[in-house]
């Protein structure tokens, strides 16, 4: 499918000011779309809005449908009601560009906890009607996800394979008495899921209402102590007792000389196949209902993943195995029709990945911080691009561009100056212009490098398990040049 001419930010809602310790749904986000108008963006790219897991990481959700309730604008919930004023006052230990998860995780938390229960307690009925018709409709992923929350904390977040046999298998009598002993707890996380999908409507509405459109992302694997996995233990790699012997990563790559061990549980494809890909096709469903288009990670992972047996401490030691390839796709597709879906096709591409993104039309991704050093028949040079594609100075993945061009080799500084025609000194806003005038139907620019931030701003780094996902922006750090020099490569380039 290919896509209009235009131009967007990458952030992450987490990284938004504001005054409760990490950015939400709130006032904020809707600043940031105003903001984006100006700019002339049309696109608001973010990371997975599924609940944190092990080191933080939003591609480790409890859930592949759920959303993160520590985005929930809690001054929305005292608006309805629900928190006091004085619950608002902010906590020791939070930062303006930071995200302290130790003191923000549990302070959201006790709030949401206060409001659930003042909701309990005093709803309106039409509240309550709202809220019993989510439940109802979202019932297919929603009853697992709370019962495994509930079950999950009262386990002291203990491996779900290592619960009482009778909860971990499933079996129905145990289900039966654990869903009316954890009634308080599966309420609270439905309540908590109400009001962030209720709250994510309202944005994404405004955002629709000022012509931004979100792209949002689906990792292709899911997390092991999740509910999907929790619920459906057939549809994944699992021995007898529910513990996986082989793991999801990749080989050694550009990020790391010993691979990338992820430790997701590996799908076991032919169960998928044998129900038609039904359960790919409602996450893919569920996904489209709060976003425009999805970037689907990890996307070659479709044709050929990269299988690490458990024991092994890193991800040297694997072997290529082959994904569902077309299949899936014709069965999302025969169920949901043509989709406006990226591939994530970085790392070890083959032939066969470049078939199955072409043959379903899916536009590739291009980076700008792989394209120099290596030659000028690079794909992610941008004279070598296609229209069919979305390109990044850099990704969630990468260092900041002035913090990659720190660290850059002396052959690829070479190259860039040679290509770009710089000496380096303003190498974002240089990667910004290359990526804008590409022939790229879509460019997407971090909003660090927009900015102007060095490394101590990076998002993530892969194969890293802690210390990432943490940065935050302030206001004050966004001149109005910024949005003037976003509109104007915008006009000049035909992107607005």
């Amino acid at each position: 499918m290919s896509f209009p001419r235009s131009s967007g930010i990458l952030l992450h809602p987490t990284s938004l000011p504001g005054p409760h310790g990490s950015g939400d749904l709130g006032a904020h986000a809707r600043h940031f779309v105003d903001w984006l108008v100006a700019a002339g963006q049309r696109l608001w790219q973010i990371l997975p809005l599924g609940g944190i897991g092990p080191g933080n990481s939003p591609y480790m959700s409890s859930s592949a449908f759920a959303g993160n309730v520590l985005l929930i604008d809690l001054q929305g919930l005292q608006e309805r009601g629900w928190l006091e004023a004085a619950d608002l006052a902010p906590a020791t230990g939070f930062e303006d560009r930071r995200l302290n998860f130790a003191a923000v995780v549990p302070w959201r938390m006790e709030r949401l906890q206060r409001a659930a229960g003042r909701f309990a307690a005093q709803a309106s009925a039409t509240d309550q009607a709202d809220f019993a018709a989510f439940c109802a409709q979202q019932a297919g992923w929603l009853e697992d996800y709370a019962l495994f929350m509930a079950l999950a904390d009262a386990h002291g977040w203990a491996l779900w394979c290592d619960w009482p046999e009778g909860l971990a298998g499933r079996n129905a009598t145990a289900l039966a008495a654990a869903r009316r002993q954890h009634a308080p707890a599966i309420h609270f996380w439905q309540f908590c899921q109400w009001c962030f999908f209720r709250q994510w409507a309202g944005l994404r509405d405004y955002a629709h209402g000022r012509g931004v459109r979100i792209v949002g992302d689906a990792p292709i694997f899911v997390a092991y102590q999740s509910a999907d996995v929790w619920a459906r233990q057939g549809l994944f790699e699992l021995d007898a007792a529910g513990r996986p012997q082989v793991v999801a990563g990749v080989p050694p790559d550009y990020f790391s000389a010993t691979g990338q061990r992820w430790g997701n549980p590996l799908y076991r494809w032919d169960a998928h196949r044998a129900e038609g890909f039904a359960w790919w096709t409602e996450r893919i469903r569920r996904t489209f209902d709060l976003v425009d288009i999805v970037r689907i990670d990890h996307f070659r992972g479709f044709a050929g993943y990269w299988e690490i047996p458990a024991s092994e401490p890193t991800a040297i030691i694997g072997r290529w195995m082959p994904g569902p390839g077309a299949a899936l796709f014709e069965a999302i597709q025969a169920a949901l029709g043509p989709l406006p879906i990226i591939a994530e096709d970085l790392g070890v591409i083959t032939p066969e990945v470049d078939a199955l993104r072409l043959r379903f039309g899916l536009p590739g991704m291009r980076v700008l911080q792989f394209a120099f050093g290596r030659g000028n028949d690079n794909t992610y040079l941008p004279h070598n691009y296609v229209p069919g594609t979305v390109v990044y100075g850099g990704t969630h993945d990468n260092n900041t561009s002035i913090g990659w061009w720190a660290e850059a080799s002396d052959a690829e500084r070479a190259h860039v100056r040679a290509y770009l025609q710089t000496d380096g000194q303003d190498i974002a806003w240089d990667l910004i212009r290359a990526a804008s005038a590409s022939v790229a139907d879509t460019a997407i620019h971090p909003l660090q490098d927009v900015l102007g931030l060095g490394a101590e701003c990076r998002m993530n780094l892969p194969g890293k398990g802690e210390g990432y996902w943490e940065w935050r922006f302030t206001w004050d750090q966004v001149r109005p040049e910024h949005a003037q020099q976003l509109r104007g490569l915008g006009a000049l380039f035909r992107r607005l």
